[in-house]
């Protein structure tokens, strides 16, 4: 169990922070001891000297790396800017060079997170030892201490360290992070509980089924793992526009050293096409995205998703928490022997308000929005495994499971038909007054939502992907419109069903439990819908804190528009270095000239870049 986390995930600040620090500062020292000191230059470059030594090594050691392996990306040129200015003696200009390279990663890197975090956070979710139960009490062991056949004694709250069996007490425990069924699950003895379950407030002994490392929360750890390895690595858009930028800008650069002899054209060149619209004017668009994200209650944690997030042609929706509001609501008050819908709410709430049953809130919700007036309460009497029972008004109030009532000896034929969700009897003097129904229900902004997918994000396939039953995700397909639904999917099922999906096209996925965690990795995009674990933010590229699928809306709509100012700035600023790189070869804009020049199209186009930051009408369109 605690093999993949021991790692752990500490984050570690950027070394290209330090370098654009070091950076500022010699060149800061230069001028200053050359201009404000007037001391010669063989002293005045000595700080440059420490910054080319420090922190040009390291930059141009990565990015000799990067070369072997064929990939020319948009930090190439300015490796070859740092390279040629030393040679030629221009120390001031490569120093420049590092600090733009530096800066540039730095702001991209601000934002990103480890992806081992993920594992860590799961590993610090379970507990470090179990409770086992001997004739001589209860004596606490390691998880790598425990056997098959053991018994465990669980806590009140506490998380359940294997998978096996209740033997001894009643309660409940939410399974929900495993299972996605939105309700806190009855336990007894002879039921089966989950790894990583969390236990309600009374204490059960357990019978270890399997081994720890065998169990199904550490089965999840290792789908996490083998996931976030699977996981492609897609090109940023820096890269790609490098791509094309790289191999024009050398090519001006050699043929005005060909055609004039003059290596001092080939510097300039190469120095006013480093292209640092792509490594700072994105990275200053990128960071107003997630600044506006972050207004908009949106925590993006992996920068690139804002690249990829407006790319995706297929959604995939987990049920519990996203697509509803991942708490059952009383749907149904099924009316029997002449009972009232009000008469039976009044009965029911009046006695559940009493009650620490998963389904008493609802109940009592019910009638507080039907605004039924409720009545006092003698003898409650609430037996586990057994039902709720009181005085209500005088008259005796039986709320029960349809198990429950069986075993009572009532018939039953006498009882309704089952339908589908959950369920309790009320039984009022013996009689049964009414059948109460509840379900998960659809947020209501779920239908537009999904509506508008299509004609205003050009996705073409939209499915729920849930480890729920398949009533219920039916129920709620129907009720939102989604055709295609997979139902009753372990998180094994899930990530081999998304990355299945991703290698046809990107793909957005949207979960709000540990169940979803893996299949988030898989996909291009991963969202957290929510706070309920922080396994799940771990895993998400960005997570959404107050759950609205208009959150959803909004995110995709920040990430076109980073797209496309990004680009605006980008491109707009190679053309004016290929505008600059043409004088620089006629001769009009020596080294140090066509680095000021550099900057003063960094300028504009980082100025462009800030209005992410700033948008101006709405951000959903549904």
């Amino acid at each position: 169990m605690n093999g993949p986390a021991n790692a752990q995930a500490s984050v570690r600040t950027p070394i290209e922070i330090y370098i654009a620090a070091f950076a500022t500062a010699g060149i800061a020292a230069s001028l200053v001891m050359q201009y404000g000191l007037s001391l010669p230059r063989s002293v005045s470059v000595l700080p440059l000297y420490a910054v080319l030594v420090l922190g040009g090594v390291p930059l141009l050691y990565t990015l000799i790396r990067k070369l072997i392996a064929l990939d020319f990306g948009s930090d190439l040129l300015a490796g070859i800017s740092i390279a040629t200015s030393v040679l030629l003696g221009e120390y001031i200009v490569g120093c420049i060079v590092v600090l733009m390279l530096s800066g540039g990663e730095a702001l991209e890197q601000f934002a990103a997170r480890r992806a081992s975090s993920i594992l860590a956070a799961l590993s610090r979710r379970m507990p470090n030892v179990a409770h086992r139960a001997t004739a001589a009490g209860i004596v606490d062991v390691a998880l790598d201490d425990i056997v098959v056949g053991d018994a465990l004694t669980v806590l009140p709250h506490e998380l359940c360290p294997v998978d096996g069996a209740v033997t001894l007490g009643h309660g409940w425990m939410d399974e929900s992070y495993l299972t996605g069924e939105p309700y806190r699950t009855s336990k007894a003895p002879g039921s089966q509980v989950l790894s990583g379950a969390i236990n309600g407030d009374a204490a059960m002994t357990i019978q270890a089924a399997r081994l720890p490392v065998d169990s199904r929360y550490a089965r999840i750890m290792r789908v996490m793992r083998e996931a976030e390895e699977k996981r492609p690595r897609l090109r940023r858009l820096a890269d790609r526009l490098g791509a094309w930028y790289t191999p024009i800008a050398l090519a001006i650069a050699a043929t005005g050293w060909l055609v004039t002899g003059s290596a001092q054209r080939f510097l300039a060149v190469v120095v006013i096409a480093t292209p640092c619209p792509l490594l700072l004017a994105i990275p200053v668009a990128i960071i107003g995205a997630i600044s506006l994200a972050a207004r908009h209650a949106i925590i993006v944690k992996d920068p690139a998703m804002l690249e990829r997030i407006d790319s995706c042609r297929a959604m995939v929706f987990d049920k519990t928490g996203t697509l509803t509001y991942g708490q059952p609501a009383l749907t149904d008050v099924e009316c029997l022997s002449g009972f009232t819908r009000d008469q039976v709410l009044a009965l029911s709430a009046s006695l559940e308000r009493y009650s620490k049953h998963p389904l008493a809130g609802a109940v009592v919700r019910a009638s507080e929005a039907a605004g039924v007036p409720l009545d006092q309460v003698a003898q409650i009497s609430e037996e586990p495994g057994a039902g709720l029972r009181g005085l209500v008004d005088g008259r005796t109030v039986e709320i029960l499971g349809r198990q429950s009532a069986s075993r009572d000896g009532r018939r039953s034929e006498a009882l309704p038909a089952r339908a589908g969700g959950l369920e309790s009897l009320v039984f009022v003097d013996g009689a049964l007054a009414a059948a109460l129904r509840f379900r998960d229900e659809p947020r209501v902004e779920g239908g537009p939502f999904i509506r508008h997918l299509i004609p205003r994000h050009h996705i073409d396939r939209v499915m729920i992907l849930s480890g729920d039953r398949e009533s219920e995700v039916r129920y709620l397909a129907e009720r939102v419109g989604i055709a295609e639904l997979h139902y009753s999917k372990t998180p094994e099922e899930k990530v081999a069903i998304v990355a299945a999906l991703t290698r046809e096209e990107p793909t957005l996925f949207i979960g709000d439990g540990i169940n979803d965690a893996p299949a988030m990795q898989a996909a291009t995009v991963g969202l957290a819908f929510g706070q309920n674990s922080d396994i799940t933010a771990e895993a998400a590229d960005a997570v959404i804190m107050e759950p609205s699928l208009g959150k959803i809306d909004e995110i995709i709509h920040i990430g076109r528009r980073m797209r496309a100012i990004a680009l605006q700035s980008a491109i707009g600023g190679m053309a004016l270095s290929c505008i600059g790189m043409g004088l620089a070869v006629a001769g009009y804009l020596p080294p140090i000239a066509g680095a000021v020049t550099q900057e003063v199209i960094d300028v504009a186009a980082v100025l462009n870049a800030l209005r992410v930051g700033f948008p101006i009408g709405r951000l959903t369109d549904f």
